[in-house]
């Protein structure tokens, strides 16, 4: 088992920051539940300060809370670095590379990206986490994953930009659409079509969403899913999906759909982001592997540009 530099009391707080509740912190540090009561209502007094608001629906932490959690989080994840970076001078274990996404980047994208980083890396040691953006963000918060990919619309506290591009909406169309020869379409005129989106916690609906209700417009979507593997089998002429551009770049390469953006402003705000825990220091292989993402990102973004000025 790894050592620790944490006291009892302070690992007992950061098991319960994590999970927000004593008893599900408690069957994690096989522990009974008013054992770590105590440990937290005596570190409080130690301290001279509330850590947690108690509610009926578990412990949220305070402001001291939070900055104190984030101070432990570091602290361990230094010490594992630490540790890991031993063990590799022993010949123990690989450089660790520890990646989240959301599911748009997880089919094809992210495991060519992967792949060839592991022809490049043959000692690497991959872990990639598949989630919805607020599970991806929480892995990162927790210490659980070192790198996060996702779309984003705002900015995210505790978080660290290590690379961003604009990451507009686009409607993705089968070549014989209507509506492929253009070049930028309107909100206005896709809503006349049948339309493939996102659940409500996807960034393309929301964005949609909020375009439509500035227009004054409504539309009642063919098929809705959180699942972008169970879209794409489904679009065809005359169906218009809303998609970002990483997820269907494989089939643009393959000559199947266009993506073509929008012109309305709300449709542009998002941003593809990838994110690393803030005050954290990356590993060698880690950054490695954020040099090489950022890559092939870039690269992308370019054959995207260069298609565009084709068409």
């Amino acid at each position: 088992m790894a050592p620790t530099l944490l006291s009892i009391p302070m690992r007992h707080f950061l098991e319960v920051a994590r999970s927000g509740s004593v008893n599900q912190a408690a069957a994690r540090l096989f522990v009974a539940a008013s054992a770590v009561s105590r440990q937290i209502a005596k570190l409080e007094d130690s301290l001279g300060t509330a850590l947690f608001e108690r509610s009926a629906r578990g412990m949220t932490l305070t402001a001291a809370g939070l900055r104190l959690s984030a101070h432990l989080r570091n602290a361990v994840l230094d010490a594992e670095q630490v540790i890991e970076q031993v063990r590799d001078l022993g010949g123990q274990q690989a450089g660790r590379v520890r990646i989240a996404c959301t599911e748009g980047f997880a089919s094809h994208f992210m495991p060519a990206v992967v792949g060839e980083f592991r022809d490049a890396n043959p000692g690497s040691q991959i872990e990639l986490h598949v989630g919805s953006p607020d599970e991806v963000s929480l892995l990162l918060a927790r210490g659980e994953t070192d790198i996060v990919l996702k779309y984003v619309v705002a900015p995210e506290p505790g978080l660290k930009i290590e690379h961003a591009a604009p990451a507009p909406v686009h409607a993705v169309l089968r070549l014989d659409h209507p509506l492929a020869p253009q070049r930028m379409l309107q909100v206005a005129e896709v809503v006349r079509y049948p339309l493939i989106v996102g659940s409500k916690g996807v960034t393309t609906r929301q964005l949609f969403d909020q375009a439509c209700s500035v227009l004054g417009v409504q539309y009642r979507p063919v098929f809705v899913s959180n699942y972008s593997s169970a879209q794409l089998p489904l679009l065809r002429t005359p169906d218009v999906l809303l998609s970002g551009h990483l997820t269907v770049m494989h089939l643009i390469n393959e000559g199947l759909v266009v993506a073509r953006p929008f012109a309305d402003a709300p449709m542009q705000q998002r941003r593809l982001q990838l994110l690393s825990l803030e005050g954290r220091t990356l590993t060698a292989p880690v950054q490695a592997f954020v040099q090489h993402l950022v890559k092939a990102i870039t690269q992308a973004s370019r054959r995207k540009l260069g298609r565009a000025r084709k068409t």
